[in-house]
């Protein structure tokens, strides 16, 4: 399976002046994405979709993919997430299922994806998406931007999402599948999400 990392961001509501390349414990919330993507046993080729708002992110990948040529760019319009993201797959030439994800969810593991992967072919819908129960965020302390209601709870969409490439454009049924893992909790939006992660890394050791 390919899959696209969206990485076209501003880190406005972080202070910073692009988010992919914000710094956690040292090392750029992107490399940590792109480091757990290399990693799983499922995924193929890379792409990672900037835009022109990421001047010195497309130069930090233009370096880092020479050593990890599953690697590719992908420069989008910068015209909003969906339209980015289509552009993006479309342009690449991916065929059959592909896993997106967004380049802010730095304590994703490759095991982890290679979990997701697995059950979406377990579950067989065109679509898979992952959340988790509301009270996971309230237990790390986290307020976040999106809530959906399903069956009597809470949830809160991850950023990870498997699509068929193949109806791109279109509405495909989508799977619900609900994880318990703080680490996918953890995307950094603003700048007490990055004190967050870096807490979570150090008592990870």
């Amino acid at each position: 399976m390919d899959a696209v990392v969206m990485a076209g961001g501003k880190g406005a509501r972080l202070g910073k002046d692009e988010k992919p390349l914000t710094l956690l414990c040292g090392k750029p919330l992107i490399q940590y994405v792109l480091e757990a993507l290399l990693g799983s046993k499922n995924i193929e080729r890379i792409i990672v979709a900037t835009s022109p708002r990421v001047k010195r992110t497309n130069e930090w990948l233009d370096d880092f993919k020479k050593d990890h040529h599953e690697i590719e760019i992908i420069h989008t319009q910068g015209a909003g997430f969906v339209h980015d993201m289509i552009g993006a797959v479309e342009e690449a030439g991916i065929r059959g299922r592909v896993l997106i994800m967004m380049a802010d969810l730095p304590l994703v593991t490759s095991g982890l994806i290679d979990r997701i992967i697995e059950k979406y072919f377990e579950v067989n819908t065109p679509a898979l998406s992952v959340h988790m129960k509301l009270d996971v965020f309230t237990r790390l302390g986290l307020r976040p931007d999106t809530v959906f209601h399903k069956n009597s709870d809470f949830i809160v969409p991850c950023g990870i999402n498997i699509l068929d490439s193949e109806s791109i454009r279109e509405e495909q049924e989508d799977y619900n599948l609900i994880l318990n893992e703080e680490e996918l909790a953890l995307n950094v939006n603003a700048p007490g999400d990055l004190a967050v992660c870096e807490r979570f890394l150090e008592d990870r050791g």
